[in-house]
């Protein structure tokens, strides 16, 4: 599959991969290079490959409640918030952006690879009346990310605000949410009108050193600032509590999927950062070890562009707590060679005020 945008990252030089069936840029003028535009300046990214799905009718907001681990009552309209689908066993279905258009119109934005998973999972629970649509052929989404963002796209909105405006004459969905620990925006968009968009938003923000950025980038920048990706750090094995996610789960709202289990759970993993000491990069499945033994995994890892030197998010089992976690000297099999590393408080990287 293509988004509507495949056209214009051929034209840029794009490195292109396939990523959840998807024909995606990875990388433009290096990952490096994109990276540091992101944190200096702004960068744009295309990802129209995420998944929307449309929810009204009288009943919206009990099936998000029920489906959902946060509390969307508090949602106002033109406010979002992160969320999580469960199973009822308090693991992940998957994470997501649920943001209320309306009193009764939601939409929620999911991963690409558990796109048609989800729809199954959120329909089979909706009552008569109430519409479950997957959008996702109709909305392309850009991501604006940088400190420079709000220069090329000046707006009041605060962090999870949106709002419906016109974008060159477009209209769109403007977001102030993203995955790269930046400040900067999303725009949904009709996907036939992504193009312009692109074009436009290029076009002006090239004084600001607008860069165009691929999925490389998007990965480095989300693992620095700590944002879990599904199938690494969290999964249909793993809660909310054993990857610092408690503050997503509002088990005061009332009943919803998962919230028996996630009473009574244990965590028996922890996810930490981990910080190189020696020169090495680390991966996923790189395992990690102090003087009893191994203690745990690499879910994600990266030679970080800000820092310069390899970091990672990792599982470690059982979980330690926060004096035995912090600083905690350990080591990292790279390819058969123990390299010397810290384990660190996420995230990594939190921009100033």
């Amino acid at each position: 599959m293509q988004t509507s945008l495949f056209d214009r990252h051929k034209a840029l030089g794009a490195k292109v991969v396939d990523f959840a069936g998807w024909k995606m840029p990875v990388e433009y003028s290096g990952i490096r290079e994109e990276h540091l535009a992101v944190r200096g300046s702004v960068g744009l990214f295309d990802v129209s490959h995420m998944g929307e799905i449309e929810i009204r009718g009288p009943g919206t907001l009990g099936l998000i409640q029920k489906v959902t681990c946060n509390d969307a009552a508090r949602l106002k309209p033109g406010r979002s918030h992160y969320s999580a689908l469960l199973t009822p066993r308090g693991t992940f279905v998957d994470d997501l952006i649920v943001y209320r258009l309306t009193e009764g119109h939601f939409l929620l934005c999911v991963n690409a690879s558990n796109k048609d998973k989800d729809f199954e999972w959120i329909h089979s629970y909706a009552s008569r009346g109430t519409e479950v649509r997957d959008a996702s052929d109709e909305w392309a989404l850009l991501a604006l990310q940088g400190p420079r963002a709000r220069e090329i796209l000046p707006s009041p909105l605060k962090k999870t605000e949106f709002e419906k405006k016109n974008l060159n004459g477009i209209p769109v969905l403007l977001s102030c949410t993203g995955y790269t620990g930046e400040d900067g925006y999303e725009i949904f968009s009709p996907w036939s009108e992504a193009r312009r968009i692109w074009d436009w938003l290029m076009e002006i923000g090239r004084p600001m050193g607008l860069l165009p950025c691929g999925l490389g980038a998007r990965d480095s920048l989300r693992i620095e600032a700590g944002y879990p990706l599904y199938g690494h750090e969290i999964d249909d094995e793993t809660t909310p509590y054993e990857v610092g996610l408690s503050w997503i789960v509002k088990l005061e709202k009332g009943d919803f999927l998962g919230r028996e289990a996630l009473l009574s759970a244990t965590p028996t993993k922890d996810l930490v950062g981990v910080s190189m000491k020696e020169p090495g990069i680390p991966r996923q499945g790189f395992r990690l070890f102090d003087p009893s033994g191994e203690i745990g995994r690499v879910t994600s890892g990266t030679y970080s562009p800000t820092f310069q030197k390899g970091v990672a998010l990792a599982r470690v089992t059982p979980p330690l707590t926060n004096a035995a976690r912090d600083e905690k000297n350990i080591s990292i099999d790279i390819r058969g060679k123990k390299r010397e590393a810290v384990l660190v408080s996420l995230p990594f990287y939190k921009r100033g005020p």
